[in-house]
């Protein structure tokens, strides 16, 4: 199973959706909340590669975006098999 890491924020609709479809999936994934973790944002930013919205989602360590390019993923058939590859130790 690939390793999923989201950055999300309390309130967000956005990241609540998201959590939901990758949950709807059985998908674990690590949440890291930019409000209460320190530093957490700044990493985000860097790693998005300047995307300083929520969420910013990774897969194995690749950033594929937010929200919307998840659900587009899924849409288009490509999600699960990005889910399915396992992650590099």
């Amino acid at each position: 199973m690939a390793k999923v890491e989201i950055y999300t924020s309390p309130f967000c609709g956005y990241c609540h959706r998201a959590k939901s479809l990758l949950s709807q999936k059985g998908v674990a994934f690590d949440e890291t909340d930019v409000f209460t973790t320190p530093g957490a944002r700044d990493a985000m930013v860097e790693r998005a590669h300047g995307h300083h919205t929520v969420p910013q989602i990774f897969i194995n360590g690749v950033h594929i975006g937010g929200c919307d390019e998840l659900h587009e993923l899924d849409h288009h058939g490509k999600l699960d098999p990005l889910l399915a590859q396992e992650a590099a130790e």
